[in-house]
């Protein structure tokens, strides 16, 4: 089977990115019994980072135009910045 020729991403960095969702899963697994601030912290940019890579890599924004692609990091960082607000605040 040949890689069509229009898919600019190599199927070895989809696989690099895949194992990081993978291992920052079981991180904020493992991180999630202790619920200090800090380890709260850890899970959240654990999390960012996370839907930062799927909406770049799996949902192709990293190929769209670049508006979409400030307007994505723009909408992640004020949704994980009012979800911390909500969560720290409280």
């Amino acid at each position: 089977m040949t890689e069509s020729p229009s898919l600019p991403r190599s199927r070895r960095a989809l696989v690099l990115v895949w194992l990081v969702l993978v291992v920052s899963t079981i991180a904020a697994w493992w991180f999630a019994p202790g619920h200090s601030t800090e380890l709260v912290a850890v899970v959240v940019v654990l999390a960012f980072v996370k839907c930062r890579l799927v909406i770049r890599w799996f949902m192709e924004v990293g190929e769209a135009p670049r508006w979409l692609r400030l307007g994505t990091d723009a909408w992640l960082v004020l949704l994980w910045a009012g979800l911390a607000g909500i969560y720290f605040s409280g």
